[in-house]
């Protein structure tokens, strides 16, 4: 037992110090005021789709919506094979909303990852420098487009992050997701804050074209099934890092749909998990085995108590540590976010180590089910 306490308490420390690291680099990461400058970039919107007639709805009125010149905007949707009425809404949208350039096009597969594949039939006909992603599930700000200008007006940058977080109903499960995102934005900014980098969401991301072509676009990861976010980041980090930026700001943050559906859930997270095994940074690889091993090592600790091998009182301590560590990075993250009331998320945090340690090993070994396709390791 005094093994197990030693190597437990180990991992704590280690895992301590880089969410701390995370919390810091978070205030880091300053807000950015708006100066409201006369708009001027041209922006082409990519928006991948498959099977999704219950929420392009919602995107594309939220998209009608901007406050941003309708004549710098274009949309260029793509369908990877839907088989309900997606590509009907999207024909009528665009026959209701003329004064947009919107273009509809389907998927090509040409590798392992149709959302890389829809994203690369797109780029070719782009009118626009400026590519900006987002999933058919969302909602955009009314200033989404009018901020994000703004700061490339002021700061010159070539690739540009922004946040992501959920609409939710009133329920525990609902909440948990949330709580879940939470987690990995905060991680995002904290990483920005101390100058590493690694993880981005492709629902609020922004590029130049000609960025994407000095990189060779997806090449070297197109058999992996996701990754159209990170991947890219992770090669513009390696080149051109000081032309990539966080974008902290409230109107430039992207709402999306919680699952409903606990099996989809799952999946959803074990294809964003599966990812991390094939990060070229070391920092991000590094710390994804230490929030595995730091789980795990906790759902052990619980399972040796349970057959009277283990001290509660020590369990109990490092389960305190960590919840103390985590909800640091949490409160700052809701606080931006979600400016809402912020309850202390002990049951889900009681629960999480068991959700955590089950996904990643999971993502190590098994497959995924997505859009109705199945994906292998």
């Amino acid at each position: 037992m005094e093994i197990v306490t030693i190597g437990l308490f180990i991992i704590l420390g280690i895992y301590a110090i880089f969410i701390i690291r995370l919390v810091l680099g978070f205030d880091k990461v300053k807000t950015f005021e708006s100066p409201k400058l006369t708009p001027k970039t041209a922006f082409s919107i990519i928006i991948p789709f498959r099977n999704e007639e219950k929420n392009l709805p919602n995107l594309l009125k939220s998209i009608a919506n901007l406050n941003y010149p309708h004549q710098l905007i274009e949309i260029i949707m793509v369908d990877d094979f839907s088989t309900d009425k997606s590509e009907r809404i999207c024909i009528q949208w665009r026959i209701n909303n003329d004064d947009i350039d919107t273009t509809l096009l389907e998927n090509l597969r040409l590798s392992h990852s149709p959302k890389k594949d829809a994203i690369a039939r797109a780029m070719p006909i782009a009118k626009h420098d400026w590519i900006v992603t987002t999933d058919a599930d969302c909602t955009v700000n009314k200033n989404w487009l009018l901020t994000l200008d703004n700061y490339i007006q002021q700061n010159n940058p070539e690739m540009i992050v922004g946040a992501v977080a959920y609409k939710t109903k009133n329920n525990w499960f609902h909440r948990f997701q949330q709580l879940d995102l939470l987690s990995l934005q905060g991680t995002t900014i904290g990483s920005f804050g101390i100058g590493k980098p690694f993880m981005c969401n492709g629902a609020n991301f922004a590029y130049t074209k000609k960025l994407f072509l000095a990189l060779d676009g997806f090449n070297g990861n197109n058999k992996i099934a996701g990754g159209d976010d990170v991947f890219l980041l992770q090669k513009a980090v390696q080149n051109q890092a000081n032309k990539v930026h966080y974008l902290k700001n409230t109107a430039s943050i992207v709402k999306t749909k919680s699952e409903n559906d606990l099996f989809q859930f799952f999946m959803q997270r074990v294809r964003w998990a599966g990812k991390t095994t094939s990060y070229q940074n070391g920092y991000a690889k590094f710390l994804a085995v230490i929030v595995l091993l730091m789980n795990l090592s906790l759902v052990i600790g619980f399972g040796l108590w349970l057959v009277n091998c283990f001290n509660l009182k020590l369990l109990l301590a490092a389960f305190l540590i960590k919840y103390v560590v985590d909800y640091l990075l949490l409160y700052k993250t809701n606080n931006y976010l979600l400016k809402g009331k912020f309850l202390f998320p002990l049951a889900s945090s009681l629960l999480y180590p068991f959700y955590s340690s089950l996904v990643g090993i999971y993502s190590l070994f098994g497959s995924f089910t997505w859009k109705g396709r199945t994906f292998k390791k």
